[in-house]
Protein backbone atom coordinates (compact mmCIF):
# COMPACT_ATOMS: atom_id res chain seq x y z
CA UNK A 1 0.00 0.00 0.00
CA UNK A 2 1.34 3.54 -0.92
CA UNK A 3 1.10 4.56 2.58
CA UNK A 4 2.79 2.00 4.17
CA UNK A 5 5.71 2.61 1.34
CA UNK A 6 5.80 6.15 2.33
CA UNK A 7 6.38 5.72 5.75
CA UNK A 8 8.91 2.80 5.09
CA UNK A 9 11.16 4.56 2.77
CA UNK A 10 11.07 7.70 4.78
CA UNK A 11 12.22 5.91 7.66
CA UNK A 12 14.73 4.44 5.91
CA UNK A 13 15.80 7.03 4.36
CA UNK A 14 15.87 8.42 8.28
CA UNK A 15 13.86 11.59 7.24
CA UNK A 16 11.45 12.42 9.91
CA UNK A 17 7.94 13.81 9.14
CA UNK A 18 8.39 17.16 9.45
CA UNK A 19 12.08 17.39 7.05
CA UNK A 20 9.42 15.31 4.35
CA UNK A 21 6.93 18.01 5.11
CA UNK A 22 9.53 20.76 4.81
CA UNK A 23 11.17 19.09 1.19
CA UNK A 24 7.59 18.93 -0.38
CA UNK A 25 6.36 22.58 0.46
CA UNK A 26 3.45 20.62 3.01
CA UNK A 27 2.58 20.40 6.51
CA UNK A 28 3.71 17.65 8.66
CA UNK A 29 0.18 16.43 9.30
CA UNK A 30 0.06 16.13 5.53
CA UNK A 31 2.44 13.78 5.65
CA UNK A 32 0.77 11.68 8.84
CA UNK A 33 -2.40 11.71 6.75
CA UNK A 34 -0.79 9.86 3.70
CA UNK A 35 1.18 7.42 5.96
CA UNK A 36 -2.30 6.63 7.83
CA UNK A 37 -3.93 6.19 4.63
CA UNK A 38 -6.63 9.13 5.07
CA UNK A 39 -5.19 10.62 1.99
CA UNK A 40 -2.80 10.47 -0.98
CA UNK A 41 -0.33 12.88 -2.61
CA UNK A 42 -1.03 14.15 -5.84
CA UNK A 43 0.98 13.18 -9.06
CA UNK A 44 3.14 15.95 -8.89
CA UNK A 45 4.13 15.38 -5.41
CA UNK A 46 4.67 11.89 -5.55
CA UNK A 47 7.03 12.29 -8.22
CA UNK A 48 9.10 14.70 -6.23
CA UNK A 49 8.63 12.43 -3.18
CA UNK A 50 10.57 9.65 -5.06
CA UNK A 51 12.93 11.57 -5.73
CA UNK A 52 13.62 12.87 -2.45
CA UNK A 53 13.20 8.88 -0.66
CA UNK A 54 15.51 7.88 -4.32
CA UNK A 55 12.99 5.16 -5.32
CA UNK A 56 11.14 4.73 -8.34
CA UNK A 57 7.19 6.11 -8.54
CA UNK A 58 6.24 2.40 -9.29
CA UNK A 59 8.36 1.76 -6.09
CA UNK A 60 6.02 3.58 -4.29
CA UNK A 61 3.01 2.53 -5.31
CA UNK A 62 4.07 -0.90 -5.28
CA UNK A 63 3.48 -1.71 -9.31
CA UNK A 64 4.34 -5.08 -9.87
CA UNK A 65 4.80 -6.12 -13.82
CA UNK A 66 2.34 -8.75 -14.48
CA UNK A 67 4.33 -11.22 -17.42
CA UNK A 68 0.88 -13.48 -18.91
CA UNK A 69 2.34 -16.03 -20.96
CA UNK A 70 -0.16 -17.81 -23.32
Amino acid sequence: MLNENIKHFRKAKGISQEEMAVKLNVVRQTVSKWENGLSVPDADVLIHMAEILDVSVSKLLELRQIVVTI
